[in-house]
């Protein structure tokens, strides 16, 4: 090979190095995610812009229909009346819940709602003592004189009864004394992620005569 040939091979290589250089930087700033407020985003002039938002969900603002779930989240740390509009696609965690902190990332549309492809929400460990909380077989054995007030019980999750919020019953709750007892509870707070099946839990809440358990608080017990 000439020298005259080997300098066009090197000029070639040069500008496919180049090309792939500048092709690997597009891929990847698109695909990066740029992480930004709940204010920033709800004001976002780029719609197209793949973004990460953090924020805590608006009490009662979660449907779902279709498999499609929507809410709103604020920022805890700014103005609580500042709301983003999301809509995710995929399952929602038994974590999913009012006021839980959610990740969320994915393209904010020019209607303004971000469309979330990827959802991950965050709830910290919260544990009670079982001091003085009833079983499930004790409340149930009190009839309709508990009705309505507010009372402590303990027990296990139910296995393969967990679900989440938005649901009629999110989960039951099983007598350690006796398995064949159970209590459906009704509870569309945030449940941290430690909560499963067979969880030991300790709940507030009080008892409807439609036999459901309302919980206004669910904790791991401890």
């Amino acid at each position: 090979m000439n020298a005259k040939m080997k300098r066009r091979l090197i000029a070639v290589s040069g500008i496919i190095v180049i090309v792939l250089i500048l092709v690997l930087a597009f891929v990847g700033g698109n695909s990066a995610a740029r992480t930004m407020s709940v204010a920033e985003a709800a004001e976002l002039a780029d719609p197209g812009q793949k973004v990460q938002v953090s924020g805590n969900v608006v009490a009662d603002s979660f449907s779902t229909s279709d498999n499609v779930l929507t809410f709103s989240i604020y920022d805890p740390e700014g103005d609580p009346s500042t709301h983003l509009a999301v809509r995710y696609g995929g399952a929602a965690a038994s974590t999913f819940g009012n006021d839980v902190t959610a990740i969320c990332t994915g393209k904010v549309g020019d209607d303004g709602v971000l469309e979330a492809t990827e959802l991950v929400t965050k709830c910290p460990s919260k544990y009670e003592s079982a001091t003085d909380a009833l079983t499930v077989g004790q409340l149930l054995g009190y009839g309709e004189s508990v009705h309505g007030k507010v009372v402590k019980v303990s027990g296990t999750v139910g296995a393969g009864t967990l679900g989440p919020a938005g649901q009629d019953v999110r989960f039951r709750l099983t007598d350690d004394e006796s398995l064949s007892v159970t209590l459906p509870v009704s509870f569309d707070g945030a449940l941290s992620d430690e909560v499963a099946d067979g969880s030991a839990v300790v709940l507030t809440g009080a008892l409807g005569a439609d036999g459901t358990f309302a919980a206004t608080d669910v904790a791991l017990e401890g």
